[in-house]
């Protein structure tokens, strides 16, 4: 019998020095390319959703790959897209450190909810957004 697992992880992480990176222009081939690394990783994307200066996925990802991996992979190929295709010669940069949070399976739909309304969120300046900037900030020892 193959395994049976359900391994969601919420993901968030923010570009360099929380910088307005993310132009709307550009936030649709952005997505897509996280989307389609997520898909190349044997990852199912559940989720995707954001602002300027940070990115949120929800994921479902196999016993085959660690979170660790998985968004070194998903971080790497990206700004290397956007560095190369989507804006060549434009500054794009990928803070080192993440948030991953993981997710119960009967949490799924708020999770989507809440990554869905990012923009809306932030517009209103909810104390959820204030979370985020403490889980993104590098703490003691994490990556820079």
């Amino acid at each position: 019998m193959a395994p049976y697992t359900q391994l969601y992880v919420h993901l968030v992480w923010a570009t360099w020095d929380r910088l307005p990176l993310i132009a709307p222009e550009v936030e649709p081939r952005l997505y897509a390319a996280l989307a389609e690394k997520c898909r190349v990783l044997g990852c199912q994307l559940l989720a995707i959703g954001g602002v300027a200066d940070h990115v949120h996925m929800l994921v479902g990802f196999p016993t085959t790959i660690t979170i660790a991996k998985l968004v070194g992979e998903i971080k790497g190929a990206s700004s290397h897209l956007m560095t190369h295709e989507i804006a060549p010669g434009a500054f794009f940069k990928w803070q080192g450190s993440y948030g991953a949070f993981t997710v119960s399976q009967h949490s799924i739909a708020t999770v989507i909810a809440y990554i869905d309304n990012q923009k809306e969120h932030h517009r209103d300046a909810t104390i959820r957004a204030e979370f985020e900037i403490m889980s993104t900030e590098p703490r003691g020892n994490a990556e820079h």
